[in-house]
């Protein structure tokens, strides 16, 4: 018989789990069965004379010290879950337990399970008699004095045997499940709170307004132009249909100008594609169409980004204003800046519609409702930003951090119809289009922060990168910080009927409607265009060839959402058509 291992004190530690070496060292039934109760009787019988010969109650024997385990048949019996065996020297078997009600029930036989309710305190005894808990079976099973909550008139199981553990894992997962709970809980009614009092600040700030209503939804009132990096007022406003969907007062179409960047290696040819699309689908729009082109200085020192003289004459033809732009902080290094820098170029006070150069005009853009109180941005985009590091940073840690860098509130731009840390759930959005009241104020802002990131970006942005998406970082603290938020229906023109953001040929093919290929091969065959087309090799195959008809339409035809553009671009390079 393999011999058990002992332990010092009476239970396994609190986490333990059975190994496959306690396993093989467990005395079986039929094994303790073998040994007469004869001896285990006589054991306590020598223990207790023992005990006699020692001296007074307490003073410790050098035959069984206290706390030395008692005989291994006894102590195998108590763990395997039989009865109890006789009092000590008197050959009597100790008496079930009784209920309340007087009725006897069997000893346990370890199937019962102890509750996670906590108990309290056993009354403390009088000197003179025991404890409550010190003449309880726990007590006597584990020497603590510990009672868990169990059902009228069943005992613990001993503690050695593997229902009590269970029983102990069991309670520790029903504590750690109502702590979580309550944790939950907790955080529900501080979020319901929070949300209360955004409400009543907001409808309080409805009363004292005039004037027609905000459309934002949970986002903060329009602020008055601020220095740089200021904190922006915590005010949000509650969301609110358009007039013209209530019923009500349309929006007027405001005069505004479009904001466009222009430079040679073919940015030129889509700027002047954009100006033709311009004059053909919205010819009684009102304002100007504004070329930034960058110059070969300052921070674009080095590069020539210059125009062509071909695009150039495109786009004077078409009534386009070019301006010079003279890059200071971006330049060569994040061409992406362009866009950011170019708003210094706009009067300060003029309300302006950015659009990236690879887009087209299909309808009256002057005629879009634009509230240019409350900026917006395209929602054309995907989870690109961020990319959080498994293990240490998320969605919300991320995002949190910018809007605290800068004092803004994040918790009203939150969409939370989205699930926990959804990249959907954050303010992102694409920089293909955004619209503001004021150039001068939403680009020094732009400006300012764009480079206060770039140059520090943060420990929670430290494995985070910023090339290409810098301005699609910082956009969305813009807009927020001057009253704006997502677009409403009312802008749904904007990448849909009006404006269509192409990317590039093949991808126009691929994904989409054929109103804007239409459109693309008309202008083709403009005469202020059809020279910016020679030699350009996707206009010569996928227009002149109209193998962008034959051959990639055909490829995604009837999918329905299109598919990634990830996975377009893969397809039509295994076709050989990723002409980019």
């Amino acid at each position: 018989m393999a011999k058990r291992m002992k332990r010092t004190d009476g239970t396994p530690a609190s986490g333990d789990k059975a190994s496959p070496q306690a396993g093989a060292d467990r005395i079986e039934p039929a094994a303790l069965g073998a040994a007469p109760k004869t001896a285990g009787q006589g054991a306590r019988k020598g223990a207790k004379v023992a005990a006699a010969k020692a001296g007074p109650v307490g003073a410790e024997s050098p035959a069984h010290p206290q706390g030395a385990a008692q005989p291994e048949p006894a102590r195998a019996k108590a763990r395997q879950g039989d009865p109890a065996p006789p009092v000590a020297g008197t050959g009597k078997a100790r008496r079930p337990a009784a209920d309340a009600s007087g009725k006897a029930h069997p000893a346990p036989t370890g199937q019962g399970q102890a509750t996670a309710e906590p108990v309290a305190p056993p009354p403390a005894a009088a000197p003179d008699q025991p404890s409550p808990a010190a003449s309880s079976p726990s007590a006597r099973a584990d020497g603590t004095g510990r009672m868990d909550h169990l059902p009228s008139g069943q005992e613990p199981a001993a503690p050695g045997s593997a229902a009590a553990r269970a029983a102990r894992q069991q309670a520790r997962q029903a504590e750690r499940a109502a702590a979580a709970a309550a944790r939950q809980a907790e955080r529900q009614g501080a979020r319901a709170a929070r949300q209360a009092e955004r409400q009543a600040a907001r409808q309080e700030a409805g009363k004292n307004t005039k004037g027609k209503p905000d459309r934002g939804a949970g986002q903060a009132t329009p602020q008055a132009p601020h220095p740089p990096v200021a904190a922006a007022a915590d005010t949000a406003a509650p969301f609110s249909p358009a007039p013209w969907m209530r019923g009500g007062a349309p929006i007027a179409p405001a005069v505004f100008d479009i904001l466009i960047v222009a430079q040679g290696g073919g940015i030129d040819r889509e700027a002047a594609i954009l100006a033709a699309s311009l004059r053909r689908n919205a010819a009684g729009f009102a304002g100007r169409l504004i070329v930034a082109e960058p110059q070969p200085d300052g921070a674009w020192d080095g590069a020539d980004p210059c125009m062509s003289g071909d695009a150039r004459a495109a786009l004077s033809a078409l009534g386009a204003e070019i301006r010079p732009l003279h890059a200071r902080d971006f330049g060569r290094s994040y061409p992406h800046g362009n866009k950011i820098e170019a708003l210094s170029l706009l009067e300060p006070g003029r309300p302006f519609l950015f659009l990236d150069s690879d887009t087209l005009v299909l309808g009256d853009i002057g005629a879009v409702p634009f509230d240019f109180a409350r900026p917006s941005a395209s929602m054309r985009r995907s989870g690109t930003w961020p990319q959080p590091p498994a293990y240490r940073e998320t969605h919300e840690s991320i995002w949190r951090s910018l809007y605290d860098r800068f004092s803004l509130d994040m918790d009203g731009t939150l969409d939370l119809s989205q699930p926990e840390d959804h990249w959907e759930r954050f303010l992102y959005f694409n920089a293909g289009w955004f619209f503001a009241a004021d150039a001068a104020a939403f680009g020094q802002r732009f400006r300012d922060w764009a480079v206060a990131v770039r140059d520090d970006p943060g420990e929670p942005l430290a494995c985070q990168s910023l090339d290409p998406w810098l301005d699609q970082v910082i956009l969305p603290l813009v807009i927020h910080s001057l009253g704006g938020g997502r677009p409403g229906p009312e802008l749904d023109g904007l990448d849909g009927d009006v404006t269509c953001h192409w990317r590039n040929l093949p991808l126009l093919y691929a994904r989409e409607p054929d109103r804007a290929l239409e459109e693309m091969e008309a202008i083709a065959a403009l005469p202020e265009i059809a020279p910016l087309m020679r030699g350009w090799e996707p206009a010569e195959r996928l227009i002149g060839e109209r193998q962008g008809r034959r051959r990639i339409r055909p490829m995604f035809r009837g999918e329905e959402p299109p598919p990634p553009e990830q996975a377009i671009r893969h397809r039509l390079r295994q076709a050989g058509l990723w002409l980019a």
